[in-house]
């Protein structure tokens, strides 16, 4: 779909509704002022000052308000700064409809494995680029928090959360993580084919973890393995949007379920593997006692011998 976006002032924008007073739509997406129709565009207005024309008469419609914003607009769109594609997957998947999965917390030692598959149909696409979305490690906690109660709103996704007391008995019964996140990400995208059918997406986008035979090779025994337009790629945040929201609200939840695990802990837990966790972990351990550890941390993970190191140290 042809688009274009102004940036107008305040002022600007008080005149665009009046003169759309007739074509409002009456439905405002997350972060907008208003929404109109016309028989060859839509147009959106956001608080931001951006106004978003869509449509086969976008252009024509667009200079009603700024030519000289049009053209740059036009130009621009012309070169983008496109991310490298690999060679495995089709050359035009950053520009459809898809459903990206992505997972977040595999390798902090405190808190759960969330996985997320979301859904972006190539529509929506200028939407989620105005609300911010992009590759999740570049925004902070707050704005990610921010955006993903955006999305929540109105995005198609499945979310599965993988608690430490489940990870552990999975782990402990000889399962890898590579196979947990597999089965994850399985269950998570079959979740969300269901709430679309009978519409079907374009493509299906997996952050890679691992090869896509070792990825089929952990789902083998599965009684449905999802594999009709399947894709796997590292970096996929930045080659198609439905990855950079799915990693999103993913990273959204965990921070959730971080929280509370804090609060239940009686003190701020850090994130990560490093140092600092050995230390937070040995408090957790002298302040609660070491059986609560299952419900919080990785129990194979090097810190816990770390933890406990530091214990005897103190002593």
């Amino acid at each position: 779909m042809s688009n274009v976006v102004l940036k107008l002032s305040s002022q600007e924008m008080r005149k665009m509704m009046e003169y759309y007073q007739n074509n409002l739509t009456g439905k405002t997406p997350p972060g907008g002022l208003f929404s109109a129709k016309t028989p060859q565009c839509t147009i959106t207005a956001y608080k931001s000052g951006k106004v978003l024309f869509q449509g086969s008469g976008c252009n024509e419609e667009a200079r009603k308000w700024g030519s000289d914003a049009v053209e740059k607009t036009e130009t621009k769109a012309k070169t983008p700064a496109t991310p490298k594609i690999s060679a495995s997957l089709p050359n035009n998947i950053s520009s459809l409809s898809a459903i990206g999965s992505d997972e977040v917390g595999t390798g902090d030692f405190f808190g759960p494995i969330t996985v997320c598959a979301a859904y972006v149909r190539k529509e929506d696409m200028p939407l989620l680029k105005e609300i911010g979305v992009q590759d999740s490690k570049n925004l902070t906690d707050e704005k990610i928090s921010t955006i993903a109660k955006q999305l929540i709103k109105f995005l198609p996704y499945s979310l599965l959360v993988l608690h430490n007391v489940k990870y552990n008995k999975l782990q402990s019964s000889g399962m890898s993580q590579g196979k947990m996140k597999a089965l994850l990400h399985n269950q998570a995208i079959g979740h969300l084919l269901e709430k679309l059918a009978p519409e079907k997406p374009e493509a299906i986008l997996i952050d890679q973890f691992a090869k896509e035979e070792v990825y089929f090779k952990y789902l083998s025994g599965q009684k449905v393995i999802h594999k009709e337009n399947v894709y796997f790629s590292t970096k996929a945040e930045g080659i198609h949007l439905a990855v950079a929201a799915a990693s999103i609200i993913a990273r959204h939840a965990f921070v959730q379920h971080f929280e509370k695990l804090s609060k239940a802990a009686g003190f701020k837990i850090p994130k990560g593997a490093g140092s600092q966790v050995d230390v937070a972990a040995a408090r957790l351990i002298k302040e609660k006692g070491k059986e609560v550890l299952p419900s919080y941390v990785k129990l194979h993970f090097a810190n816990t011998e770390k933890a406990m190191n530091l214990l005897r140290k103190s002593k």
